[in-house]
């Protein structure tokens, strides 16, 4: 089975045990690793690998063909994007963006969605030229100038003093108070035309290992990790690995849709029917 997901230590830790056979029943994976911006491109592609862990922003472009599995996602509270820049003072406040260069790490993310949703509320006039650029770029781009500000995302938000950056805004404290619901990150999707239902049984049941096997998955994701130091990749999994990844449950599927039906209002994505998200048994 072809799959295909970020090397960050919350995608590593939860695919850890399937990856290696301590599945039961579950098939061999054929694993691409590689950046969210990848991977919402892929599941876009004909002929795309048959699961895949993406952003919940590129949900609407991909439903008729993939459905979306109740667990392995990255949803949760105090996790959200941050917007930074290597200003001080006022150079830290909203309006510093007006018409001002951003680099984020996709178009089609849910970093990149909340980022325009508060801009609208909160930028007089607008942000003005989008860069995309791979993750792990943004914050060296920020420190040398190469951009005004930068979105940030994954272990960033506990490396970049070390870039000498300042925080404009934590968009998930912003979206966390605004609607009360969970940050929809991340989401794993797999092709209707399998069984899905299996899939995320076996899915849950990588999860389920790698908390009762807390230390067995320890040197596969720091094989893979941008970010190294074992304390940060510790604490990337202790913030995106949660009870939402074992079950989206009614919070997480409510949290999605507010997302997705926002951006839609705003013009941002494809309208979408709730209930194309909505998987045949939720656990």
């Amino acid at each position: 089975m072809k799959i295909a997901f970020s090397p960050c230590p919350n995608d590593t830790f939860v695919f850890h045990a399937w990856v290696h056979g301590f599945v039961p029943g579950a098939p061999q994976l054929d694993v691409t690793y590689a950046d969210i911006d990848i991977t919402n491109g892929l599941a876009a592609e004909p002929g795309g690998p048959d699961v895949l862990k993406i952003s919940c922003a590129a949900l609407p472009w991909v439903m008729s063909e993939y459905a979306l599995l109740p667990c392995g996602g990255a949803l949760g509270r105090g996790c959200g994007p941050l917007v930074l820049t290597a200003g001080e003072g006022d150079a830290c406040q909203p309006a510093m963006l007006s018409g001002r260069r951003v680099a984020v790490p996709s178009e089609r993310s849910t970093a990149y969605l909340l980022f325009r949703l508060w801009a609208a509320q909160q930028v007089p006039g607008g942000v003005g030229e989008i860069v995309v650029m791979p993750f792990h770029e943004i914050m060296p781009a920020v420190r040398d100038g190469a951009v005004d500000a930068g979105l940030v995302i994954h272990e960033a938000r506990f490396t970049y003093p070390t870039y000498g950056l300042k925080q404009v805004v934590d968009l998930g404290q912003w979206w966390e108070e605004d609607t009360g619901l969970p940050i929809p990150l991340g989401a794993i999707i797999a092709r209707r035309s399998l069984d899905v239902e299996a899939i995320a049984g076996w899915l849950r049941a990588s999860v389920e290992y790698g908390w009762a096997h807390p230390d067995a998955s320890r040197e596969y994701v720091l094989r893979h990790a941008q970010e190294l130091d074992p304390e940060v990749a510790q604490a990337h999994i202790n913030l995106y690995v949660n009870e939402y990844t074992a079950n989206l449950g009614e919070t997480g599927y409510a949290a999605i849709n507010a997302l997705l039906g926002r951006a839609a209002q705003e013009g941002l994505v494809p309208k979408i029917d709730p209930a194309a998200l909505s998987f045949p048994q939720r656990a």
